[in-house]
């Protein structure tokens, strides 16, 4: 997707959008410091950042008219810049963030690089595909209920969930605020490596406490969440955890779900609070403005008006529930469960068998949402001939164990 071009009678590289991952650019739009630890290395971000001279779009046309333009970066573009990577786009975001498939009614459908026949996966679409398809060596995306690690896992490539609160938000628009992230794609483990190390050092939240380093000794797989995948998927990825735990030198060990929870209840406080606080953010506009927006969007918001205090109260107690419950699970290790419930889905899926897929990748994806933990999203897995990602879950603050662990597994 690289091209020469010339400029003013200096060749100099450009971008060929071939996937149609981009709304801005592709092209040089922002140059990092020289001489930095990301000096020669290309990113794009997500239409949820904020860039100096461009209006934020959201994914929305009537978002994008209302917008300010920018008089400057998102903290976590500067990030990136400051440690030289220069910038080359914003990419497209399935509309408000609010969705997983990373298809948007007004901007098209970013095409997945490895099955073109297939969706990317959203809302962080076309930061994976500019990724996946060699675009740019890193991309910003953000992670509500699965927006990294979906389009990771359709994509082929690697992607972060960092903890909750980790990374600042500053310039970034957001749909849930108990939930959403700021996170990373990249093409492998190495350089997701480097970076997470950018985006940390230059971007980490005010306030950020670090909790103690610990020692990691399991791989925890629960048999009802490796269930929620297709049989393939589920069949590649034991397989995946297994050589994993291996290489890692660590073991493998089967827990059941704590008392009183199930998936279903997992993800039901997590949606309900999900739905609530984006109609609370942003249902003001909505009533206003009047956008034109996505039938999928327009329920999802329409039934965030509708959750009550009394129903989002016991799904936020359920919440504080499963930070503690989750931490008991997982132990002295990590969660390892399928990042989504099988390998990309085809263009025209639709009805009962679209709405269930959905369902079942938000089960798989709703535990590290709930507890704000970090994820991240490795591509070991198959089914179809295509790639799965498996999901590891740390505890809050395990970042940097699940990059560096990454970075050991698959190697630039």
């Amino acid at each position: 997707m690289i091209a020469e071009a010339e400029d003013d009678g200096a060749p100099r590289p450009r971008l060929r959008d071939d996937l149609g991952a981009f709304v801005v650019g592709p092209d040089q739009i922002a140059i990092g410091t020289p001489g930095g630890p990301l000096s020669g290395l290309r990113f794009a971000c997500k239409d949820l950042f904020d860039v100096a001279g461009s209006r934020t779009g959201a994914g929305n046309p009537d978002w994008l008219a209302d917008a300010p333009v920018a008089t400057r970066h998102a903290v976590a573009v500067e990030a990136l810049l400051a440690a030289g990577a220069d910038l080359w786009g914003k990419t497209v975001t399935d509309e408000l963030a609010f969705s997983l498939a990373g298809t948007n009614v007004h901007y098209g459908t970013p095409r997945n690089p490895i099955a073109p026949d297939r969706v990317p996966g959203g809302s962080s679409s076309g930061s994976a595909v500019a990724v996946a398809g060699g675009a740019v060596d890193l991309a910003l995306g953000t992670d509500t209920g699965g927006s990294i690690r979906v389009p990771a896992s359709y994509c082929g490539i690697c992607g972060i969930r960092p903890t909750h609160g980790r990374i600042d938000q500053q310039g970034v628009f957001l749909l849930a605020p108990s939930f959403c992230t700021v996170g990373l794609f990249a093409p492998d483990g190495q350089t997701l490596r480097q970076g997470w190390a950018a985006l940390a050092a230059g971007a980490t939240a005010p306030g950020w406490q670090a909790p103690a380093a610990r020692r990691v000794e399991e791989l925890v797989v629960v048999p009802e969440l490796m269930a929620v995948a297709d049989d393939d998927a589920a069949s590649s990825l034991y397989a995946a955890v297994h050589e994993l735990a291996i290489v890692l030198g660590l073991t493998v060990r089967e827990r059941v779900l704590p008392d009183g929870w199930t998936p279903e209840r997992i993800l039901e406080a997590f949606r309900t609070i999900q739905f609530f606080e984006a109609w609370q953010l942003h249902g003001d506009w909505i009533t206003s403005r009047h956008p034109t927006l996505g039938p999928g969007v327009q329920a999802r918001f329409r039934t965030g008006a509708s959750v009550s205090q009394q129903q989002v109260a016991e799904a936020r107690a359920a919440k504080r529930a499963w930070d503690e419950a989750l931490g008991d699970l997982m132990g002295d290790g990590l969660l390892a469960l399928p990042a989504a419930s099988g390998p990309a889905p085809r263009l025209n899926l639709e009805g009962s068998e679209k709405d269930d897929l959905r369902r079942r990748t938000l089960i798989l994806t709703a535990p590290a949402g709930l507890a704000g933990a970090p994820a991240v999203s490795l591509p070991l897995g198959a089914a179809e001939g295509l790639p799965v990602g498996l999901s590891l879950v740390g505890r809050r603050g395990d970042d940097d164990l699940l990059v560096r662990l990454a970075a050991i597994t698959l190697p630039a």
